[in-house]
């Protein structure tokens, strides 16, 4: 198949699987389990590509399966956090200020505020995975390489902050504090810093296919909502009401990039 091809079935695969899950979320009554399919989505689209463009080279194998074991790891993480803590306060907001400024019922303000703006953000994000599937050089050259160590060193920071987050909040004597040690202790979002490396070094990989080095777009944008968007501003907004603690671990303490901590 074309490019162009492969990118439009690419596309209604994705419109599909919203379709299906926007339907699950009205029986649920919540769409907070839309954070697991971040990944898994992903994932999808990685094969699809493979899939589709007939592919058998060794960067666009090494794409899939390097996001299929990180949407894996995340995804599976964020399903079982959703499992447990139920519906997530930030998406309750969106939804309840669609009914307040626009009246709009449960299904319209999902479908909005939720669907409509993650399968673009979502597609666009995974260029990396699907451009990097339709050219397959026959060579395996340091482009690659450098990725795939940088991919995977994004996967095992963002799975290593993951856990000792987890950790840290099962304990009932850190209720209320602030997680400062480990990863913590360099960055406040080592699991964003991670991703972000993650989607970096795909790109790479990609890259060294020649047409790949066009889908740029995937890992600037990641880094831009991790930064800047729906990642560490959402989940910073009110942290130094509900922990006393984090306006000094915010002084000290670098906001995405690990760095030794600043001296108060």
């Amino acid at each position: 198949m074309s490019l162009w091809q492969i990118l439009i079935l690419n596309a209604l695969v994705l419109l599909a699987a919203y379709g299906l899950l926007w339907g699950i979320a009205l029986r649920l009554r919540d769409v907070s389990f839309i954070d697991a399919w971040w990944p898994t989505g992903m994932a999808l689209l990685a094969w699809t590509s493979l899939v589709f463009s007939g592919g058998s080279g060794l960067h666009g194998w090494l794409l899939a399966l390097i996001a299929t074991a990180w949407a894996a790891r995340l995804g599976g993480h964020l399903f079982r956090r959703w499992r447990g803590h139920g519906a997530d306060r930030r998406y309750e907001e969106m939804i309840s200020d669609g009914r307040e400024k626009h009246g709009w019922g449960f299904p319209v303000a999902a479908a909005i505020l939720v669907f409509a703006p993650q399968a673009p953000l979502q597609y666009i994000v995974a260029l990396p995975v699907q451009l990097g599937q339709i050219e397959t050089p026959a060579q395996f050259g340091l482009l690659a390489i450098a990725g795939t160590a940088l991919a995977l060193f994004g996967l095992a920071f963002e799975a290593i902050g993951d856990a000792q987050l987890a950790r840290f909040k099962d304990d009932p004597a850190n209720k209320g504090k602030v997680l400062d040690t480990g990863l913590w202790r360099y960055t406040r979002h080592p699991n964003y810093f991670g991703d972000a490396c993650l989607w970096w070094g795909l790109y790479l990989i990609a890259a060294e296919t020649g047409l790949g080095a066009w889908s740029i777009l995937g890992p600037i944008l990641i880094t831009l909502l991790l930064t800047k968007g729906s990642g560490a501003p959402t989940v910073e907004k009110g942290m130094e009401n509900r922990r006393p603690e984090y306006a000094a671990y915010i002084r000290r303490t670098s906001g995405f990039i690990p760095w030794p901590p600043r001296k108060a």
